[in-house]
């Protein structure tokens, strides 16, 4: 993404925002979260504060012998896992252009059902890395949006934080709107520990790549149907199954595990985890992804949390975002 289109981007999203503070200290810090950006895209009831627009779809997972000797987690075993997915936009407005700069980035929530009758959760996005490693710094980041109208006298609240946060930028850098969302490569930006039978532990950070890799210029995606990619999937996959492999970088001696606006190089071994691959559209998506609940916290033996601070923001914010969808 070039300056010019990380700046429209940006753009869009100030369009939104109205001259708002946060309120007083002594509200939670992921209430805080899901304030911000309740007074950024307004409220909905029934509808998550952010990724609030997506689609359901099923498959299942098959691990490979490379994952079970990083993991002894259940959905490695190679045997075919059934999944619920849900796509999404990133924006919090329920019915907001798929190719809005303001629907970046968009992601993908896996909910794997294991043989014991429980699930486990996995979450990424489009997003490299993330703007900002802790809790505080995003909720001071939203904050500062809130606080940085079209009109506001430069440089604006939000020009004073990414002066001091250059991840900001090269994070929103890196998104650009795909073709479909089959054709998006998504990260899950956090850190998480894998677990093997005898006990030892790898840093891992997960990636979903397609079969393809599809982007839009912004010119392209603003020509598009306001629904062409919550539209297409089911479509597609009517016709034939999408598959997405799904892989893990691996952090060496010395990589941090606390800071996702900071990638481990590229030059990381990444292995094969297994095949996603779905095959079917939820028969109500709108009545199933209300009633879903992904949490980065939910996680199978085999798999632990790391010391990345902002995986308890996430599902704490989450928590009380599903606790207001219902006003």
């Amino acid at each position: 993404m070039t300056k010019k289109q990380f700046a429209t981007s940006l753009a869009s999203l100030l369009a939104l925002i109205s001259c708002a503070s946060v309120a007083a200290d002594e509200v939670s810090l992921p209430a805080q979260i899901v304030d911000a950006f309740n007074q950024i895209y307004g409220t909905h009831p029934g509808f998550r504060a952010v990724h609030a627009k997506g689609v359901v779809v099923e498959g299942i997972f098959k691990g490979t012998a490379g994952a079970r000797k990083l993991s002894r987690a259940k959905f490695f075993t190679g045997h075919p896992i059934p999944v619920t997915v849900r796509f999404s936009d990133g924006g919090g407005v329920p019915d907001a252009p798929d190719g809005s700069p303001q629907s970046n980035p968009h992601g993908i929530a896996i909910k794997f059902h294991l043989p014991d009758g429980s699930d486990t959760d996995m979450e990424l996005n489009a997003f490299k890395f993330f703007p900002v490693g802790t809790g505080e710094d995003f909720r001071d980041l939203l904050q500062a949006l809130l606080a940085s109208p079209p009109d506001a006298p430069k440089p604006t609240k939000f020009d004073q934080f990414v002066a001091a946060h250059p991840s900001v930028p090269k994070a929103f850098g890196s998104l650009a709107t795909p073709d479909s969302f089959a054709d998006e490569e998504y990260h899950s930006v956090n850190a998480y520990v894998f677990v093997d039978k005898a006990g030892h532990k790898q840093a891992v950070r997960y990636i979903a790549v397609p079969e393809k890799l599809v982007h839009l210029t912004p010119e392209e995606a603003g020509m598009k149907a306001p629904d062409f990619m919550v539209g297409e999937l089911p479509k597609r996959i009517v016709q034939r199954p999408v598959v997405f492999h799904l892989k893990a970088q691996l952090a060496e001696p010395g990589d941090q595990t606390n800071d996702a606006s900071q990638p481990w190089p590229e030059t990381r071994k990444v292995v094969e985890l297994g095949v996603l691959t779905l095959t079917k559209s939820a028969s109500d998506s709108l009545a199933a992804q209300k009633g879903l609940q992904f949490m980065p916290t939910n996680l199978t033996d085999g798999i632990e949390l790391s010391d990345d601070p902002l995986v308890v923001v996430r599902a704490s914010s989450y928590a009380v975002s599903i606790a207001r969808r219902g006003r």
